[in-house]
């Protein structure tokens, strides 16, 4: 095949270049796959704005937000203002496979969609989302045996949950929501890794700062309000191009995250239960869940204070020799 083709009336380039190292595709490979799981892919993007990872040649991979100048008319976007940085971004929004196909050519390897989706308002999340990433050098069963006590937990709180493969080292555990504000949604994403840890406090941590979990499982809460998460389906820029993929409970400890590639997934598609067929219905959040996350301190803010705390006495400490 040429090396340069058209479809959807997107001007496809450099088809025959390699995505990046250890990628094992190339830039077609890619392209292909995004065609061939448009449909399913794009059930997690449309209507919410849309961060990717990009790797171009030669360069290391770069998350872009902004949609740069030269991005066509018929790409649909919406303006968010970022607080951070103090102005408007212009987010795309993945509605449709001509999007997709331009994103491929653009080399966008991962795409993470904000939990709202633009027609609800940036204070609804749709999902509830616990990312678990197993300690440096740890085993995948670790991620594994952390997300079923976060499934435990949610149990607890009468709480219906699905999994996937988050296409690295761990996995995201998702609830589907019936409502509640961003807030709210932080806080019991909170109180349910604080309950998951108490479970087993040998196993998992919810300590953000990384010298403080000895080598334990990470149970990430901070996947809430203005965060993204990556897309079931999306590729990642991981040895062999893999895909974060969606998993039964009852199979999730016998699977491998090298198992999802960009070329094993879509057949999986195929055979596999399907992502809305895992996922329990949308539901509300206990309040007794929201009150006690809340009585949870922000682990990033709380971090941040810790390390400026901790910078303060290493200051006072130098002064005094």
């Amino acid at each position: 095949m040429a090396a340069d083709e058209t479809r959807e009336g997107v001007s496809l380039t450099n088809l025959d270049q390699p995505l990046f190292d250890d990628a094992d595709a190339t830039k077609r490979d890619l392209i292909d796959y995004l065609d061939a799981t448009s449909d399913a892919l794009l059930r997690e993007l449309a209507g919410r704005p849309l961060s990717v990872v990009r790797v171009l040649r030669g360069q290391a991979p770069f998350m872009q937000k902004n949609l740069p100048k030269y991005t066509p008319d018929w790409v649909a976007r919406v303006p968010v203002w970022s607080e951070s940085s103090k102005r408007e971004i212009s987010y795309a929004l993945a509605d449709d496979r001509r999007t997709l196909l331009w994103f491929g050519n653009q080399r966008a390897i991962e795409y993470h969609p904000t939990l709202f989706r633009v027609a609800d308002g940036w204070d609804h999340p749709t999902h509830l989302v616990l990312d678990i990433d197993p300690p440096e050098g740890g085993a995948f069963s670790l991620a594994v045996a952390a997300a079923h006590l976060v499934r435990e937990a949610l149990a607890g709180a009468e709480l219906g949950s699905a999994v996937k493969t988050s296409g690295s080292k761990g996995v995201h555990v998702v609830v589907p929501l019936a409502g509640g504000s961003g807030e709210e949604v932080a806080a019991a994403t909170r109180a349910i890794a604080a309950r998951a840890e108490r479970l087993d406090p040998d196993l998992a941590t919810t300590a953000f700062v990384r010298e403080e979990r000895h080598g334990k499982v990470f149970l990430d809460s901070t996947r809430a309000g203005g965060a993204t998460v990556v897309a079931a389906f999306s590729p990642r820029v991981r040895p062999g191009t893999r895909v974060s993929f969606p998993v039964a409970w009852d199979v999730l400890d016998a699977v491998s995250p090298a198992e999802f590639t960009i070329r094993t997934a879509p057949r999986l598609l195929e055979s596999l239960p399907s992502w809305s067929s895992l996922l329990p219905e949308p539901q509300h959040l206990p309040a007794d869940l929201v009150e006690e996350g809340r009585t949870i301190p922000v682990a990033r803010v709380q971090a941040m204070h810790e390390g400026k705390r901790r910078a303060a006495r290493a200051r006072r400490a130098e002064e005094s020799q």
